[in-house]
């Protein structure tokens, strides 16, 4: 008869065990499929030069389906550039900020894996008591009173020792998935946080990449701008040698006058903004500015041919786009978490240990203790709590639906918009070109003319000033480019794509020890 009750508790045992297993396995919510995104059908984009039979200057690499990888600003073949580009990368801050913003996030998916397994816990005790010799313990001597009542006259104190060492066991197995989408929740959230830190990386180097070629903008502009003040130096010494034979007459030698110095305050303002731009340069190699400083060197060139690749593989390419994914896939994981809570909690408890009064006697079969019991928990009535949650939950998810569809669309703009900037810039800087060849030509007719007395002073100002702006057009259409070409660049998501962003697999593994520790 034994034996049939062992078989028979050992079955249901095991039949208990399976049930666990089996409901452990049930996951509510929503399954999760990617949102359907705009994308143009295209080989080629709109404001591609491949498209314009006129385009003339600026070309994208062939073949097109050709992308950057890795370092993108060695596309620039500026080895300065490179070498700064490097030091970003170890020190610039905001990009050290984002990681470890990354690092919590996978810290969260530990916390939240945490939930999958019990709790034990320990709290060992000693206490020491003794009792009062005044309170009536049913022993010593007793006597009654004339009212019938009985009165202690008085008992023995008692002192006793109690040693304790319990363990507490607490377990809430996931038996509808709450705890994993929990996980799944914080998986996405730490792949939305690497993906934020990728997009950081890239708006950092690109930021970079511009500030250098407007910084190597404003040193080409400088030399317009000193050759601009040593022309009008000559003109006026050459006017003033006029007025002193009486050729000429005071008004001219004022204006030249004027005109030199005008052109040496605007000199001395172009530095002004070089002198910004290096203090920018230094911020962001995470160096103080009063330590940092940028060789002058006057330069600006074409872009080079950048590999645009076609439309259809942008959506993989952006960091941006696949942050804006997985922050839908993060917002489906809390809709799982919502429904869960329609369903029962259960919660299996389990204590024991040792207790006596006596360390000798502490370690003895005698002395231990323990209980165990389940409890099931289950909300009966919420006045609507748990759908008005989830019907958040779903809303928020539909934002974050079109928040992905919007990061899309604005990436497809972006990469447009520069695409006809730096192609338009090209053939405009060749027109410019042009205006500067004819205004260098005017300019020496004219100095000519009015050196032999021909014409007056006020007609080579006017030439002067033409060519002036004629040069500073070239050299800031030039720079404006260039920048252009850099954003394109991040337009296009540099050298990243998909497949480097981290797996949930991988953002659930520990960091080495040398990313946790402290920093100084």
């Amino acid at each position: 008869m034994k034996q049939s009750l062992h078989k028979t508790s050992g079955w249901k045992f095991a039949a208990a065990a399976a049930l666990l297993l089996g409901l452990s396995g049930c996951t509510v919510g929503p399954k999760y499929h990617v949102a359907s995104a705009p994308k143009p059908a295209a080989p080629n984009y709109k404001e591609s030069p491949v498209n314009f039979q006129d385009a003339d200057g600026w070309k994208v690499a062939s073949p097109q389906d050709a992308m950057l990888h890795g370092n993108w600003w060695e596309i620039f073949q500026e080895p300065e550039l490179n070498e700064l580009e490097r030091q970003l990368n170890i020190d610039n801050q905001n990009i050290k900020q984002y990681f470890e913003n990354y690092l919590v996030a996978r810290a969260e998916i530990r916390e939240a894996r945490s939930q999958y397994y019990p709790t034990v816990s320990v709290g060992p005790s000693f206490s020491r008591s003794r009792t009062s010799a005044n309170v009536y313990q049913g022993t010593g001597t007793t006597s009654t009173t004339g009212t019938g009542g009985t009165t202690g006259t008085g008992g023995q104190a008692v002192q006793s020792n109690l040693i304790t060492l319990p363990v507490d066991i607490s377990w809430a197995p996931d038996l509808f998935g709450r705890v994993r989408n929990t996980v799944r929740e914080y998986q996405a959230g730490a792949q939305v946080s690497a993906a934020d830190l990728e997009n950081e990386r890239l708006l950092e180097q690109a930021t970079l990449a511009q500030t250098y070629f407007q910084i190597r903008g404003q040193d080409e502009l400088q030399v317009v701008l000193d050759d601009t003040v040593k022309a009008d130096e000559d003109i006026l010494k050459s006017t003033q040698a006029l007025y002193d034979t009486g050729i000429d007459d005071q008004v001219s030698v004022d204006q030249a006058r004027q005109t030199f110095e005008s052109a040496r305050a605007a000199a001395t303002n172009n530095k002004v903004a070089r002198a910004q731009y290096e203090h920018a340069i230094a911020m962001l190699l995470g160096k103080p500015a009063t330590d940092f400083t940028i060789p002058v060197r006057a330069m600006t060139k074409a872009p080079p041919a950048i590999p645009t690749g076609t439309p259809s593989q942008l959506l993989e390419r952006r960091p941006d786009i696949a942050a804006a994914e997985r922050t839908m896939a993060e917002a489906n994981a809390v809709i799982g978490i919502g429904y869960a809570a329609y369903y029962p909690t259960l919660t299996l408890t389990a204590g024991g240990g040792l207790e006596s009064s006596a360390f000798s006697n502490l370690i003895s079969w005698p002395s231990r203790f323990w209980s165990i019991g389940p409890s099931i928990s289950e909300t009966v009535f919420d006045a609507g709590l748990r759908r008005a949650t989830i019907d958040q939950y779903v809303a928020t998810y539909n934002a974050d639906v079109a928040s992905y569809r919007q990061t899309v669309l604005t990436a497809f703009q972006q990469v447009e918009d520069y695409m006809a900037e730096t192609r338009i810039l090209s053939t405009e800087i060749q027109q410019a070109q042009r205006a500067q060849a004819s205004a260098e030509s005017a300019f020496t007719l004219e100095k000519g003319r009015y050196e032999t007395g021909l014409d007056p002073y006020i007609t080579l100002l006017s030439t002067q000033t033409a060519l002036l702006t004629s040069r500073e057009t070239v050299v800031n259409l030039q720079v404006e480019q260039m920048t252009s070409a850099v954003q394109l660049v991040e337009a296009l998501g540099g050298g990243w794509d998909t497949s480097q962003l981290p797996t949930a697999s991988q953002v659930t593994q520990k960091p080495p020890a040398d990313e946790r520790k402290i920093q100084q």
